[in-house]
């Protein structure tokens, strides 16, 4: 299970090596060729013994120019050591694989960014005996993927948006888009990127209402995030009653989603749902909330 924003950041890559080069040549614009093939390496660098350094994650990316080295790394912050150990680990990874090594700085901070994208210069003033120039992937160039179509052409791509802009403004077009997205893909696919958004996303509103939108799809009880929560309602439960407290969180989940997507609630919806004791009528609702105009489509059938 990913636990953290630094993890998941780097980590998608990973899952989905293709769009590390994607965003490079589509958000960069750097002209990387078309890998034909990836594979992971030791993300050990350590020489000898003295210091033990470790990049986030690192590819090896095969195509027709030659292999490149994709070095990841995932920053929540500045950090004027990594004016020392960038340039380490891109000198010692070309002397060691004599491939040409890419740095790439992933973060969901725009002042961040702008600090990492910042050459690199060692050795005289004005005139360097090294450059470092990372690409940086932010929320400044990050594309908003808010349109559940586009999201669902490139899913991958639509949880980097999730990720970087989880804490903007547009957070919740974003997420809903995603979040429908996620039924095109399998569901194995579909859970790993479920826990990197989860990680990612500092709102706890936001947060709460992307764990409410994995509920309703039920693609959110497959993961082992889901035990957190269940281990949380099983306590509820046995304080007010198992099914009491499962239909309550349940009738309050249906609200905060509309609430969230900004679709106002009229009391006598809030009344009605908050008076149902029918679980899977609730879980009916809560379905519909995701996609729903307006509070009435709740109950499109007219029944319940």
């Amino acid at each position: 299970m990913v636990s953290s924003s630094h993890e998941a950041m780097h980590r998608i890559f990973q899952k989905d090596p293709a769009l590390l080069t994607r965003a490079l040549q589509q958000v960069l614009g750097v002209p990387i060729p078309e890998p034909r093939e990836f594979a992971a390496m030791n993300v050990d660098v350590t020489e000898v013994e003295p210091v033990e350094r470790r990049v986030d994650t690192l590819l090896r990316a095969e195509t027709d120019e030659g292999a490149y080295l994709l070095v990841v790394e995932s920053q929540g912050k500045p950090d004027k050591r990594k004016w020392g150990s960038w340039p380490y680990y891109l000198s010692y990874l070309y002397e060691k694989y004599r491939c040409e090594p890419v740095l790439i700085v992933v973060t969901q901070n725009s002042a961040t960014a702008r600090w990492a994208a910042q050459p690199i210069h060692l050795g005289v003033r004005g005139c360097p005996s090294l450059t470092v120039r990372p690409f940086v992937l932010g929320p400044d160039n990050v594309p908003v993927i808010a349109d559940e179509r586009e999201a669902a052409q490139d899913v991958p791509l639509a949880v980097l948006s999730a990720m970087t802009h989880g804490r903007g403004p547009k957070s919740a077009a974003i997420l809903e888009s995603l979040a429908a997205a996620l039924r095109t893909i399998d569901a194995e696919s579909a859970a790993v990127f479920v826990q990197f958004v989860d990680s990612c996303l500092a709102d706890p509103q936001a947060q709460q209402i992307w764990r409410d939108l994995m509920t309703a799809i039920n693609y959110f009880w497959r993961h082992p995030l889901a035990e957190q929560v269940r281990e949380q309602g099983r306590e509820q439960g046995r304080e007010q009653g198992r099914e009491e407290g499962m239909v309550r969180d349940r009738a309050q989940m249906t609200l905060r989603i509309l609430e969230w997507r900004g679709i106002p609630v009229p009391d006598a919806v809030r009344a009605r749902v908050e008076a149902c004791s029918d679980l899977d009528q609730l879980e009916t609702w809560a379905q519909r909330a995701v996609h729903a105009t307006t509070a009435d489509d709740l109950f499109a059938d007219g029944q319940g």
